[in-house]
């Protein structure tokens, strides 16, 4: 069962007001990541306390760094549910987690932040790990 739209709507608005990309559909995660797509941070959002108060305020905060990836999206875990599907076959080699974020390079992950790595860090300290990973990869 997916999750009302209007319960999630500012949870999404949150990340596509600040410039993010939705990908709600498998085609539109496709046209974000693939072979020559360069650097794309690829974020499953969620309803979850720890996507609200850390993960997105973190995700926000890297994103005013001096390097930042080309293209910055999102689907929804409980929404877009064939979306979150297909980001996640493509990282089948990782445990599936929401929320996650992951940074790709030409359609292969360079870094992934998984569930467990964001419930017990501040936004703060989720901002550092991404901005370090941006210098190392979105050159």
């Amino acid at each position: 069962m997916r999750y009302p739209e209007p319960l999630i709507a500012p949870m999404r608005a949150e990340l596509s007001q600040n410039g993010f990309v939705e990908a709600r559909t498998p085609e539109q995660v496709d046209q974000l990541i693939g072979p020559e797509s360069g650097t794309v941070l690829m974020v499953v959002n969620s309803v979850c306390g720890c996507a609200a108060g850390k993960a997105r305020p973190g995700i926000l905060m890297a994103m005013k760094h001096t390097s930042v990836p080309k293209v910055s999206a999102t689907v929804f875990a409980g929404a877009d549910v064939e979306a979150v599907q297909r980001v996640r076959d493509i990282l089948v080699a990782f445990p599936p987690s929401s929320p996650s974020m992951a940074l790709f390079k030409d359609g292969k992950p360079v870094f992934l932040m998984h569930r467990h790595q964001i419930e017990n860090r501040q936004a703060f300290e989720i901002a550092a790990a991404l901005t370090a990973a941006f210098d190392e990869h979105c050159q």
